[in-house]
């Protein structure tokens, strides 16, 4: 079985939500969104990983993220994710977040600047997060909120994305990774849909696209846009939360998204719990557990048997694949975390029990 303390573990999207109802700008769809946010996590994880609604919805420290991550569970680097979603007054992660964690640890985190396309100034405001904060990517959500109505936009559209992706170019920034699968709230479906990413990735063959959320629904779109485009990536962000709650339909998923390349398909995948939102330990020893079923494996492809997952794969999905994406030197980054505070935390080589380090309360 694999080891998670020696595994090198790198958590591709991580947040510290503002949730708290001081920081909604358009209530109705700020209210919305938080109640799913708590809705997909209290169905699925066990109790002791079960909030309460007061210890969920608030406004989270990054210090609690930072802790969650490298104190309770077996993640040795994360990437940081600001959030533009301006339902809420500060986007939900203010970019002030992003530019703290790396700041304060820059051994354990990364972190994507992110903007609104179509809100005013954004150009300026990418501009300022990469000389704040060093992005390695860029985040972006298909729909945009005023105070009183939502709009969405397409990875295809010339006019609006396309400025972003030379934008960022230009920036040095290589990574654009889109919000797909899954709708923010009570906003139409469509602008969720995978498919435009088709165009984007078509057009600018020199950047990556990591669709975030990948297979959570259009499973087979998204694993056709594998197979097509070699510079598209797949997210898991969310999945594990699904294996938490039904080992065979993650098994599905997971074997849709590879069912076109196969082997070749596990390099395409990035690790994610999406910490703070779901605790990451259990959804880490989930994933180490997990295997096909054999008529999973056996009958999701019409390429043929599908191989079963391996440690190999899962050292791969956990963190390799992410860190070849962004240049980093594994051996390298875990001798620069071996004896930092979270390591010295957990030198006993025990982790922390779940929430203990935050300020969250357990239902």
């Amino acid at each position: 079985m694999l080891d998670l303390e020696e595994t090198f573990v790198y958590d591709a999207v991580t947040h510290s939500y503002n949730m708290a109802p001081s920081n909604y700008r358009n209530e109705q769809h700020a209210e919305g969104i938080t109640e799913m946010l708590y809705g997909n996590v209290s169905g699925v994880v066990a109790d002791e990983y079960t909030l309460t609604p007061e210890g969920f919805v608030r406004d989270w420290g990054v210090e609690e993220t930072a802790t969650m991550l490298f104190e309770e569970s077996y993640t040795d680097m994360a990437t940081f994710h600001p959030v533009p979603m301006y339902a809420f007054h500060d986007g939900l992660v203010a970019n002030d977040k992003a530019g703290a964690v790396v700041d304060r640890w820059p051994d354990r985190f990364r972190s994507f600047a992110c903007v609104d396309p179509l809100r005013d100034g954004w150009e300026d405001e990418l501009e300022a997060q990469a000389e704040d904060f060093d992005p390695i990517g860029v985040k972006l959500y298909p729909s945009h909120w005023s105070e009183d109505h939502h709009e969405g936009w397409s990875m295809g559209d010339p006019e609006v994305a396309f400025p972003v992706f030379e934008k960022a170019h230009d920036l040095g920034i290589e990574t654009v990774a889109i919000h797909k699968a899954i709708p923010f709230g009570p906003v139409p479906r469509s602008p969720y849909h995978p498919g435009d990413v088709d165009e984007a990735a078509a057009s600018f063959p020199d950047l990556t696209f990591s669709i975030v959320h990948g297979g959570y629904s259009f499973t087979e779109e998204t694993a056709w846009q594998l197979a097509r485009f070699p510079n598209v990536y797949v997210n898991l962000e969310g999945l594990p939360a699904i294996l938490l709650g039904n080992e065979r339909r993650f098994g599905e998923l997971l074997a849709e998204l590879i069912s076109f390349l196969g082997e070749d398909g596990f390099d395409r995948l990035f690790w994610s719990s999406g910490a703070m939102s779901v605790h990451p330990r259990p959804q880490l020893e989930a994933f180490r557990d997990f295997e096909f079923a054999e008529a999973v494996r056996k009958n999701t492809s019409m390429m043929g048997e599908l191989p079963q997952i391996t440690d190999d794969h899962k050292r791969k999905i956990l963190g390799e694949n992410y860190a070849d994406l962004i240049g980093l030197d594994v051996d390298e980054a875990r001798a620069r975390i071996a004896d930092d505070e979270f390591s010295s935390a957990r030198s006993n080589g025990e982790l922390a029990e779940p929430y203990s380090t935050t300020d969250a309360e357990v239902a």
